[in-house]
């Protein structure tokens, strides 16, 4: 079965699990009608009887079971949509793979900067939320906690790379793997800036993976970087990362940080907060300020 036609399926059956779950919502909108109207009596004859304790006992086991059937269908529709992004992964990778120019091909257009930027942008907002059953902890590459120490990064996956510059000097980058040889314990990443052409082959030590879910701020904030804590974050509309300070952690799950970037142009040596998604904001292996 080809990814498109997998894909295709995938969406019917995400198509499908939306509309139980609004189904399941419309069923369970009249036991909360119900709740809302027995305490609106409860109030008004200023007195909790068996009765009513019996009815409200059987009305709230009702909505929790409703609840937790409307739960149960959302997480598989984020099942699906996980499993669709990745089957699209693929073949995006697929496709870059069999990408093989002639020397009679006219030279690929590098893509524009603004073209770029966006795309960033929409990988930033469409990173999965890390939803936990209760009592469930975040795992590895939720927010601010690290990867594995034996992780291992995937094709395709986005990373901060530290690589060599033109005047010697050393610079993060954003870069998108290419292989890991498990024998030198290296990797092959390109610039996600250069679109593949420029190629840089790194020790484990010189790659950081990048989040993989936002941590959400309300029911998981020890999976988030503290205030005053060093990163490295990406400086808005480049490809870099730069150590910055946490100004102000994310509140919503919608939130992005709020950072101070180092900047010795500023008295304090920081620059005015700036906001950094999630998707870009790693630890800094560096504790002193250089």
């Amino acid at each position: 079965m080809s990814a498109d036609t997998k894909i295709a399926e995938l969406l019917t059956e995400l198509h499908q699990l939306i509309k139980q779950t609004q189904e399941e919502r419309s069923r369970s909108e009249h036991n909360l009608l119900n709740i809302q109207k027995t305490h609106e009596r409860m109030q008004t004859e200023n007195k909790t009887s068996p009765y009513y304790r019996t009815k409200l006992r059987g009305l709230y086991t009702t909505a929790k079971a409703d609840a937790e059937a409307e739960c149960s269908i959302l997480r598989h529709a984020l099942d699906k949509i996980a499993e669709i992004k990745s089957l699209q992964e693929e073949r995006r990778i697929a496709a870059k793979s069999a990408r093989v120019q002639s020397d009679n091909d006219p030279p690929r257009k590098t893509m524009r900067r603004g073209v770029l930027m966006t795309l960033l942008q929409q990988s930033a907002m469409t990173l999965p939320l890390w939803i936990g059953k209760p009592g469930e902890s975040p795992p590895p590459l939720c927010g601010a906690i690290p990867a594995s120490s034996d992780y291992v990064a995937k094709q395709g996956d986005k990373v901060a790379a530290r690589v060599k510059v033109v005047d010697g000097d050393e610079q993060w980058i954003l870069a998108e793997v290419v292989s890991y040889s498990h024998s030198t314990n290296k990797y092959e990443v390109d610039d996600i800036d250069e679109e593949g052409k420029e190629r840089h082959t790194l020790s484990r030590r010189r790659i950081i993976p990048l989040p993989q879910w936002k941590a959400n701020p309300e029911t998981d904030p020890e999976a988030l970087f503290s205030k005053d804590q060093l990163v490295l974050a990406l400086y808005p509309q480049t490809t870099c990362f730069y150590r910055a300070l946490i100004h102000t952690p994310p509140h919503r799950p919608q939130d992005d940080y709020s950072v101070l970037f180092e900047d010795t142009s500023y008295a304090d040596g920081y620059s005015p907060p700036l906001n950094v998604a999630q998707r870009y904001v790693v630890a800094c292996k560096e504790n002193k300020k250089k």
